[in-house]
């Protein structure tokens, strides 16, 4: 059992509200796919805002359309996409720390600039671990808010560690914590996706590599936690079957129809399509936040950098 107490009471579910922490580490050999937040900037920040450690969990609010009731004092911050927040009524400024207290409403309508919003709140929300991670991945029916990888549903609660309560009251007298603006993203620019060429880059024609490198591609609507679909010229490669092998996050398979499918959190385990390389995870969290119809570009980029690029990230969260 877990010492919680009820936070946040659910009065709109919207299309998809999933809780995440960091993922679902080493059990891939089970079959078992990570999980955890799509845009990991975003949820970072929104867990930095309130003073979290790296890895508590916090809410994933997908295309809003979600409404949430305060059910106690409490610190909250909103990070990734801006979904059109409110609270009570009036406009929430995200990547900052703010006070609800009881009977607060907590709104995301449509969205603005981005796909996916973060919800933190100070303490964490508490939920039971299923394989070492409360992580939810819907097509496994693991982890989330109540363990069997649910998303929220109208009259769900969502559970809080009960040191958040006393966080709540202490917080209405402390200054609201604020992210830098270069740590905001503008999601409706292009994005430039570092890319770490694979195994199988070479055996791609060199019209095909030029085209995926110097070319835009589109995101297209068959788009999920799973993977993105990319849209534009087709790529050719010279490798028609292959023995199945692990796949790792951002892995970018190219099927028969020359169509880069870039692989997600909740991606399979497994796959057997030749691969052009795989994105970052920043590279990752920043296509997680593209609409359908954005558009993207590929970047080929050295070990080293995408290294580099990651540990400075991470050691703002140390």
């Amino acid at each position: 059992m877990i010492d919680a107490v009820d936070g946040l009471r659910v009065t709109r579910s919207g299309p998809l509200a999933l809780l995440q922490d960091a993922g679902r580490c080493g059990v891939r050999r089970l079959g078992v796919t990570q999980g955890g937040p799509a845009d990991l900037h975003g949820w970072a920040w929104a867990n930095h805002l309130v003073g979290n450690a790296w890895g508590t969990p916090a809410l994933e609010v997908t295309f809003g359309g979600l409404e949430l009731v305060a059910e106690r004092a409490l610190v909250v911050a909103v990070a990734g996409g801006d979904l059109a927040a409110t609270l009570d009524g009036e406009p929430l400024t995200g990547w900052r720390s703010l006070s609800l207290q009881a009977g607060q409403r907590l709104a995301f309508a449509t969205p603005v600039n981005g796909l996916r919003a973060y919800l933190a709140v100070a303490g964490g929300f508490a939920a039971p671990p299923v394989l070492g991670s409360v992580a939810c991945v819907v097509r496994e029916g693991l982890g989330g808010h109540d363990g069997q990888g649910h998303r929220l549903a109208e009259g769900d609660h969502l559970r809080v560690t009960p040191r958040c309560a006393d966080t709540g009251r202490e917080a209405v007298r402390e200054p609201p914590r604020e992210a830098p603006a270069e740590a905001r993203v503008d999601y409706r620019q292009p994005a430039v996706l570092p890319l770490l060429p694979g195994a199988q880059v070479g055996e791609f024609s060199g019209e095909s590599l030029y085209r995926a490198f110097n070319m835009p591609w589109r995101v297209d609507d068959r788009a999920d936690r799973m993977g993105v679909r990319l849209a534009g010229p087709p790529l050719h490669c010279r490798v028609t079957s292959m023995i199945s092998e692990g796949i790792g996050l951002g892995a970018v398979q190219v099927p028969p129809d020359g169509q880069p499918i870039a692989l997600l959190n909740d991606r399979q385990t497994i796959g057997g399509y030749p691969r052009l390389g795989a994105l970052t995870p920043l590279a990752c969290s920043r296509l997680a936040q593209c609409l359908p119809g954005q558009e993207v570009r590929l970047k080929a980029v050295p070990t080293e950098r995408a290294l580099a690029d990651y540990r400075r990230f991470r050691s703002t969260f140390a």
